[in-house]
């Protein structure tokens, strides 16, 4: 096992961006979007890394990227080094297997979260009265109950070490405007659909997940990640038992350990144990030999 990637420093490169756990460079016509083993927990990043999480969020990122072109295109130009520009060449054992040579899309402001599942910060609104981002659900749900059909609850998107808002779409459409608000509704849970089905066919579950949109050339692609342990909650299909929390194959394995600790959920985040690191690490691992097999493995 490789030592972790916490950050990334290419001094002959123009780094444009560190985010909670991509570091993203500008290569002029495209970007070089790289996952690095950092890993966030209630939108705080944690001082320990989790090794070779970035290179699992990637292959799934990868595969996933693949299996929906014939829903929507996406900001792929190559996920192979070595086809990757003469300038990047000398970082490409760092890069090996976590980067993506993307186009220069333009983000859109909104989160674009699909449920199919109640659970989470849904699970919390429901509780209060029966509505998740305003859409009414029916009475008498349990936690981790299968919803009658996904729904579309976008966020606003926060500052590093701020948290995501869920909106409803009303507010929604007056951030990104009517027309696209449909839009990326309609692709979002269409992709969901669509990744929940293969993935219930290897055992997975996808209770939620979020996407994210930009404008390439004026056309709405798909961008960042997709469908990945980071940006979804994975259940185990075999356990799966609705009534309370279920077992996972994400981050919430990290979130679980830090409700036991005495932190008030601001940066700095706490020292994560060896063990937790070790388990998360084997729980992405899974997740990816399990949903995209041999051809993506790292």
């Amino acid at each position: 096992m490789q030592a972790a990637v916490t950050y990334t420093k290419f001094p002959t490169l123009k780094l444009v961006q560190r985010g909670k756990v991509r570091d993203v460079y500008d290569l002029g016509e495209h970007l070089l979007m790289i996952a690095t083993d950092r890993i966030s927990a209630f939108d705080v990043v944690m001082p320990d890394a989790i090794p070779d999480k970035g290179k699992v969020l990637t292959q799934i990122s990868l595969f996933w990227f693949e299996q929906m072109k014939a829903l929507v295109d996406n900001h792929i130009v190559s996920g192979d080094v070595s086809q990757f520009p003469e300038s990047c060449q000398p970082y490409a054992e760092v890069l090996q297997g976590r980067s993506m040579l993307v186009k220069k899309a333009r983000p859109l402001t909104i989160e674009c979260v699909v449920r199919g599942y109640i659970s989470g910060s849904g699970w919390k609104s429901y509780q209060q009265d029966q509505t998740v981002c305003g859409i009414k659900l029916p009475a008498g749900l349990k936690q981790s109950d299968r919803l009658p059909e996904p729904i579309f609850t976008p966020a606003t998107k926060a500052e590093q070490g701020e948290h995501d808002i869920n909106i409803d779409f009303e507010e929604a459409s007056k951030l990104v405007g009517q027309d696209t608000a449909e839009k990326v509704k309609a692709l979002s849970i269409q992709i969901y659909q669509r990744g929940s089905e293969l993935a219930a066919q290897k055992g997975i579950i996808i209770a939620d997940t979020k996407f994210e949109f930009g404008f390439f050339e004026d056309k709405l692609i798909l961008i960042d990640e997709v469908l990945t342990p980071d940006s979804s909650r994975f259940w185990p299909k075999d356990t799966y038992s609705p009534g309370g929390a279920q077992q996972s194959f994400d981050k919430q394995y990290v979130r679980d350990y830090l409700e036991t600790v005495v932190w008030d959920k601001t940066p700095p985040g706490p020292k994560l144990p060896e063990e937790v690191i070790a388990n998360s690490r084997a729980k992405y691992l899974e997740a990816l030999a399990q949903l995209a097999g041999p051809d993506y493995a790292i």
